[in-house]
């Protein structure tokens, strides 16, 4: 009785305190009415808005279904809403993310919480806006490109092929998340970085990731700390890495031997080290983009990967035109020759299979962008300071677009998708620059799985949830044994 007594009397003071902060909230919201049409839409409560409606949602890894849905079969495609404090305008199709998209650094910019700017990196590019992001943006997808495949992918094969046999001999059951992220893990480490991977360092970047998306308070004993005091273990590491790296490069540079990453080198650190020596990018910077790069590849890779081998699993005919795919390409080498940067361009139908994968579930549901200014957007004002929301399931589940649009279908892609229609890896200035990454990555795994094991999923329809990301929630276990028969 005490203690709902004292829990009656605490609601009911802080409703009487935050009655006065309401009121000035909803003046201040019908002045900027009569200033600006606004699009329609509900605010919530004040500061929570319905942003407890979308953290319900979002676990449940269904915030298109049940939280923006809904609001646009009452509103239309652009309403608004209250998330985290924030206003802010959710905003649905290929017109929508065309015209967002690319107005970033004129109209908008990226936004993110504090506590992932702090343990990402305010150096990262995540944070950078016009040239200074285009130049980082350049120096990673130049790394990653077409060019640098050639040499990236028989590193990357042996790498897989390292932990298959490492990880898959003799066993019968694999989480395949769980292998997939510290497959991944590596492969940013090894492949990009040149660092190799010490006992431990998976799970000092799992605090981090821990705290990405916390309240910003750095006392002792919460989660955001813990990040904290892991990102600074990090930062150590990578600042002794780096400093290695440009000793060596301003070796080479001093008797004319500079230039041009060595075969089997990483392919990305050089290339930030010796801008950092051209005096393009900071220490700070370098340092900032490689946590960045580690959180970016991981989780977002791993999910796809485990949401390939579930779509082939329920679908077995697509399964057997992929096999048969990459049993021709085995059967064409010679004498333990390995896939190299041609073969990955001329698995077609593989890719086909993780695009479409990649369409219905994709690793990022959208993301935020904040307005530099006053914008005019489909007969409504967006005002200054305002956050706008662009989703990737506003194109994806769209049956303009992608007709019987929740139908697993790869072929789907033997036509061009127009742009903006099709979002998995974001758009405009900031479109992914690791997407070359993922694409190697998953057609990689894919190959040397099929070629060499016979698999089954333990729970077919497993769920999904997401924290933020989505990830499945048994780790997607499979049973795996060494393959019996080959195709003809």
């Amino acid at each position: 009785m005490e203690i709902n007594h004292y829990i009656s009397s605490w609601l009911f003071t802080l409703i009487l305190a935050l009655a006065p902060l309401f009121l000035l909230l909803k003046l201040k919201q019908k002045c900027v009415s009569t200033k600006h049409k606004l699009p329609p839409g509900q605010m919530g409560i004040p500061w929570l808005g319905e942003t407890m409606d979308f953290y319900r949602a979002q676990q449940a890894n269904r915030l298109f279904e049940d939280f923006v849905q809904p609001r646009m079969g009452r509103h239309g495609k652009i309403f608004k809403t209250r998330l985290m404090g924030s206003p802010t305008v959710i905003v649905s199709g290929a017109e929508a993310n065309r015209f967002f998209l690319s107005s970033e650094f004129k109209l908008v910019i990226s936004s993110w919480p504090s506590s992932s700017v702090q343990l990402m990196g305010k150096n990262s590019i995540m944070q950078k806006h016009g040239e200074q992001h285009r130049h980082i943006h350049g120096l990673v997808a130049s790394s990653l490109g077409s060019a640098s495949a050639g040499s990236l992918v028989p590193k990357l094969s042996k790498l897989v092929q390292r932990h298959l046999d490492a990880h898959w001999s003799g066993q019968e059951r694999i989480n395949l998340y769980h292998f997939t992220k510290n497959l991944t893990f590596h492969v940013v480490f090894e492949c990009l970085l040149g660092i190799d991977v010490e006992p431990g360092m998976p799970e000092i970047f799992e605090r981090i990731l821990e705290g990405v998306f916390m309240p910003a308070v750095n006392v002792p004993g919460t989660k955001f700390s813990r990040a904290m005091r892991a990102r600074k273990e990090i930062e150590s590491l990578f600042v002794r890495v780096v400093r290695k790296k440009k000793e060596e490069l301003e070796r080479e540079n001093s008797v004319g031997g500079g230039g041009g990453n060595k075969e089997g080198e990483a392919v990305l650190l050089p290339r930030y080290v010796a801008a950092m020596l051209r005096g393009e990018m900071s220490e700070e910077e370098v340092i900032d983009n490689m946590v960045l790069m580690v959180f970016g590849a991981q989780d977002t890779t791993s999910f796809a990967i485990a949401m390939t081998f579930r779509m082939l699993a329920q679908h077995p005919h697509c399964y057997q035109l992929l096999l048969k795919e990459h049993m021709d390409f085995k059967s064409r080498k010679r004498g333990g020759e390995d896939i190299n940067g041609e073969d990955i361009k001329k698995m077609s139908y593989t890719w086909k299979v993780a695009r479409e994968t990649l369409r219905l579930f994709p690793p990022i549901f959208g993301s935020f962008r904040e307005a530099i200014v006053d914008i005019d957007y489909e007969g409504f004002t967006i005002p200054k300071g305002w956050k706008v929301l662009w989703t990737t399931y506003g194109t994806h589940l769209d049956p303009e677009h992608f007709p019987d649009p929740t139908r697993f279908d790869p072929d789907r892609f033997d036509e061009a998708m127009p742009p903006y229609m099709y979002m998995p890896f974001g758009g405009g200035p900031r479109v992914c620059a690791g997407s070359q990454l993922a694409r190697m990555n998953i057609l990689v795994l894919l190959h040397h799985v099929a070629t060499r094991y016979d698999w089954s999923l333990i729970h077919p329809n497993e769920p999904v949830t997401s924290n933020p990301l989505p990830y499945p929630v048994h780790g997607m276990p499979i049973r795996i044994s060494p393959k019996r028969r080959s195709i003809d």
